[in-house]
């Protein structure tokens, strides 16, 4: 086969060409063959483009059962699909750049994406890195257990928590001692969607029976918990609750959370039609917590030609800001609202039948593990 003209081009050439593109642009170019890709992830191209703006993706994670049951089997060169709401397309990553097996991506800061994997030794190891300069940094190891149970939470200083129900670990880059601090949580249940706003953390326990779910919100301060001295965590979690908010979770059925705007929370459930056990849902409904006033609102429900597909149906809600993407069983695309608007997501990997969750993704060239 004869050689390209573009081949023959001197690579300083290449990269004043390219460097005129966008970021989203080069993300794209990426993939069109090897010699882009070479040129395009070259330590030189990304330092000559580092002071590009960030993009705002959301990234998928795979499949439950996948990580659970097939994670044997799940190619050595992996990568992490994400969705451009700005453009409507899927971009690729790859992460063949990893030395490890079965990469499953749980999370996502300031550019940097963490994801479990199989060391040589076959225990877990959560790594770290930065999909568009290939570069990546392992974290101390963990048992399999935590890759398991635990919820990978990390906040705007990558500060990295493991959160179960009994117990929780925390690493700091900043730390002088490079490894995980474990401490007892001690949550009345499994907490449900944790997540990290400012400097603390919220989530949902189920305090009530075996027959009847009865949900709380609880915080916690990072501040609060962390005795560095002492090399434990104090258990400070609050439940957060006001006579005002009357049965504000009552009415949702299996709410979860996700970081909103500034110093929000957003809360996602089906909206029950009746206090009735298993009940069917009316809507799903999306309200926001203002964190300075304490005051619920409805940010938006689900429009009823779209809930028709999530009709009790499981589904599966991940975002952040004013993104909310939503996974049915079975339903074959996603559903977006993007800040006023509701909206389909065609084009999902695989066979578009899964359950998926995901993560909000800024893609940044200047952010190093």
């Amino acid at each position: 086969m004869e050689e390209s003209p573009i081949s023959r081009l001197p690579e300083d050439t290449l990269h004043q060409i390219f460097s005129s593109l966008s970021l989203r642009e080069i993300m794209i170019c990426r993939s069109v063959c090897k010699l882009f890709n070479q040129t395009l992830t070259s330590p030189s191209f990304v330092h000559l483009i580092s002071s590009r703006s960030h993009l705002n993706l959301l990234g998928l994670r795979p499949p439950h059962h996948h990580h659970n049951h097939h994670i044997r089997h799940t190619s050595l060169h992996s990568c992490i699909h994400v969705y451009d709401p700005d453009q409507n397309q899927w971009l690729r990553f790859s992460l063949d750049f990893l030395p490890f097996r079965s990469h499953h991506p749980v999370a996502s800061s300031l550019g940097l994406v963490y994801l479990w994997a199989d060391s040589p030794d076959s225990n877990k190891s959560l790594i770290v890195c930065n999909p568009l300069t290939r570069q990546y940094r392992v974290l101390p190891q963990l048992g399999s257990a935590w890759s398991r149970h635990g919820s990978v939470l990390v906040d705007s200083r990558n500060r990295v928590m493991v959160l179960t129900e009994l117990a929780a670990l925390y690493f700091s880059f900043s730390q002088k001692t490079q490894q995980w601090l474990k401490f007892s949580s001690n949550l009345p249940s499994k907490p449900r969607s944790p997540i990290v706003i400012s400097n603390s953390v919220f989530a949902l326990c189920d305090v009530g029976s075996p027959w009847r779910s009865k949900w709380k919100l609880f915080s916690c301060a990072v501040k609060n918990l962390l005795n560095l001295n002492l090399n434990v965590m104090n258990n400070n979690w609050e439940c957060l609750e006001r006579h005002e908010w009357g049965d504000i979770f009552d009415i949702m059925k299996r709410p979860c959370l996700v970081p909103g705007n500034g110093n929000k929370i957003l809360m996602i459930g089906g909206l029950k039609s009746s206090y009735s056990f298993n009940q069917s849902c009316l809507t799903i409904l999306i309200l926001r917590l203002d964190l300075e006033t304490m005051e619920w609102e409805e940010a938006t429900r689900m429009p009823e030609a779209m809930h028709r597909w999530f009709y009790d149906s499981k589904f599966k809600v991940f975002g952040g800001g004013d993104r909310v993407c939503f996974s049915g069983k079975k339903v074959g695309k996603l559903a977006l609202w993007d800040c006023c608007n509701w909206r389909w997501i065609d084009g999902v990997p695989g066979n578009g039948d899964e359950l998926f969750r995901g993560f909000t993704y800024e893609a940044r060239l200047t952010t190093v593990p």
